[in-house]
């Protein structure tokens, strides 16, 4: 087994007012699984969301570490961390927030602009990308312009577009219809299989669910992995 992240000890709160704060994750500690795929479940306000942005980067917490093969991400600065994320993770959230004024294709460019690629070559890695996910058709076309899930596959062709080591995805499948939502777990099974992509996923869908490789519920701040039939 080897492990890509591993978070140590986290603890996060927020303060609902001068003298009252949440105790939001209480000690966790988790080690996530190269090549496969992760998710964190737990009931609505549990943390679920506030854990990924820890082991994503995107927030700091009140104490703990996350490694990332080794590193402490906690001790980049601000500069430095962005940078790391921008080379090392990739997220697809809930709503896709592409760029309405852009086209698929250039929102899937994007990243890899910001990454430094002069925008000919950024273009061409984004036209292979949507391939990737079958959208190739739809390159040209504006979010208003796309489906739901055509919308999610531009963003999780987004999310891999600097060849991250890990994708973090904040219910990836949450506003789509059934269909809509196989076709996502599909993809993200078939990114794993082939480009051999590790995956962090927050969601509260019982058939991803029953296909993950591992499942940690967080429930009173405190997270342990678990299987299918303990979840109520």
């Amino acid at each position: 087994m080897s492990i890509i992240l591993s978070a140590h000890n986290l603890n996060k709160s927020y303060h609902v007012n001068k003298e009252n704060k949440l105790n939001v994750l209480k000690d966790i500690s988790v080690d996530i699984e190269e090549q496969k795929i992760s998710v964190i479940v737990g009931a609505s306000g549990a943390g679920k969301s506030t854990l990924l942005h820890l082991l994503g980067g995107l927030d700091r917490p009140d104490s703990g570490d996350v490694l990332f093969e080794n590193s402490n991400i906690f001790k980049f600065n601000n500069d430095k961390l962005a940078k790391f994320r921008n080379e090392n993770m990739g997220f697809v959230f809930q709503f896709h927030h592409l760029l309405p004024e852009f086209t698929a294709l250039e929102n899937v460019a994007i990243p890899m602009m910001i990454n430094g690629k002069r925008i000919k070559s950024a273009l061409k890695e984004s036209q292979k990308l949507l391939d990737i996910v079958g959208l190739s058709q739809r390159e040209n076309h504006k979010p208003a312009e796309l489906s739901g899930g055509e919308q999610q596959r531009v963003a999780v062709a987004r999310a891999i577009a600097n060849n991250p080591k890990i994708i973090l995805a904040d219910e990836p499948t949450g506003n789509l219809d059934s269909v809509n939502s196989v076709s996502i777990h599909k993809l993200l099974f078939e990114l794993r299989d082939k480009y051999q992509k590790t995956f962090v996923i927050v969601t509260h869908n019982p058939d991803l669910m029953k296909l993950a490789d591992a499942i940690f519920e967080i429930k009173d701040g405190m997270i342990k992995q678990t299987n299918n039939q303990s979840i109520k």
